[in-house]
């Protein structure tokens, strides 16, 4: 079942749907952008699996009651939840374990950072995992432009000095999670005939139930709960991970999935503003350009080849053939904090958009 498309504004009143839709992508902008600072202030007051289970538990009841309110259906099948449950892991349990573990010892804003290569990621990953995904000149340029970016963030000419190589790495395999993740959904969950809102919500929710078989076995219960921490626990799980995918799927509704892929790009200005305003952190100048170096690179490993005419027999004329692929193969549009936009094609069928949020979680729009 596919959710009902935004009704269309008659054409005398265009402007106020036009800024809704861009209220709406800052607000997630920013959402996204503050979860980063969520989370160091999260791991203050409790350990990075409890953070990272309350965030979970938090957005799945965000989800829940939206499931209830718009009367959306479970996805069925065994296969469908089996999945899910490995989409769970590889998009939410363990990218968010990671980050938490992270900003134990790594700023927010170098996480936030860091969570800007999953595109970088993605592409390395479809060289091996997607044949029919092959890079052109100008992504290929975009990965190892992106990479460098993030030397220069670690600042890799001295040595990485100042720089938690155990934190950075956890960080990075948090985004690399994300990619392995989007490939994952994109090979097999593309097509269940289930809504965005009930893939989601089941999705987030089986993370939960993995990280509260996993939190009894690695930690204990805190002996005292500060108030800080745990609003911002709160914060990171309501809006971060279940009010912030809502917001998402309006936008890939109204927009589509290339214009709400754009928020990906501003989320580690906000992630860096925010740390350094809110937590003091330090910034050198390696970090803000480092950062404009891997979006720069990320933004060029998502351009597209163009479809090249091909003549048609006996017409002098030149006529757009389309590619033949098998079944639904797709371009990938990562947005932020790992979520991911696939925009789903087929050589018989119109584009079905397939959209992941902040979190990963794969939505059919």
């Amino acid at each position: 079942m596919s959710p009902a498309a935004p009704p269309t504004p008659s054409p005398a009143s265009p402007a106020p749907r036009l800024l809704d839709w861009r209220v709406r992508f800052g607000v997630l902008a920013l959402i996204w952008g503050f979860s980063f600072v969520f989370i160091k202030v999260g791991t203050e007051g409790f350990a990075p699996f409890q953070v990272t289970f309350g965030r979970l538990l938090f957005g799945t009841a965000v989800l829940a009651v939206a499931l209830v309110v718009k009367r959306d259906r479970l996805p069925r099948g065994a296969r469908v939840w089996g999945h899910l449950t490995v989409a769970a892991f590889l998009l939410n349990a363990l990218p968010f374990s990671l980050f938490a573990y992270a900003e134990l010892t790594i700023p927010s804003t170098l996480a936030g950072i860091c969570n800007a290569t999953t595109p970088l990621w993605g592409m390395l990953l479809s060289l091996v995992a997607l044949s029919e995904d092959r890079p052109t000149r100008v992504r290929a340029a975009g990965l190892g432009i992106g990479f460098v970016g993030v030397l220069t963030v670690l600042g890799a000419w001295q040595g990485f000095s100042g720089v938690d190589v155990t934190g950075t790495a956890l960080a990075l395999l948090a985004s690399f999670s994300y990619a392995v993740g989007w490939i994952y959904v994109r090979r097999t969950l593309s097509g269940t005939g289930a809504s965005n809102l009930s893939l989601a919500g089941s999705q987030v929710g089986l993370a939960t139930l993995q990280l509260a078989i996993v939190t009894p076995l690695f930690t204990s219960l805190p002996t005292s709960v500060d108030v800080l921490p745990l609003l911002a626990v709160i914060a990171l799980g309501a809006l971060g991970t279940g009010y912030a995918m809502l917001l998402q799927y309006g936008v890939v509704a109204e927009v589509g999935p290339t214009t709400a892929a754009m928020v990906t790009y501003f989320i580690p200005v906000i992630a860096t503003a925010a740390g350094v305003a809110l937590l003091d952190e330090q910034l050198t100048w390696n970090t803000p350009v480092g950062a404009l170096i891997v979006l720069t690179g990320a933004a060029l490993t998502q351009s597209r080849r163009k479809p090249h005419p091909h003549p048609v027999a006996g017409n002098t004329a030149t006529t757009a053939v389309p590619r033949a692929t098998p079944n639904a193969t797709s371009s990938v549009r990562p947005t932020p904090d790992g979520a991911t936009a696939f925009a789903a094609r087929t050589a018989a069928t119109p584009p079905t958009p397939v959209v992941g949020t902040t979190d990963g979680t794969p939505c059919r729009a």
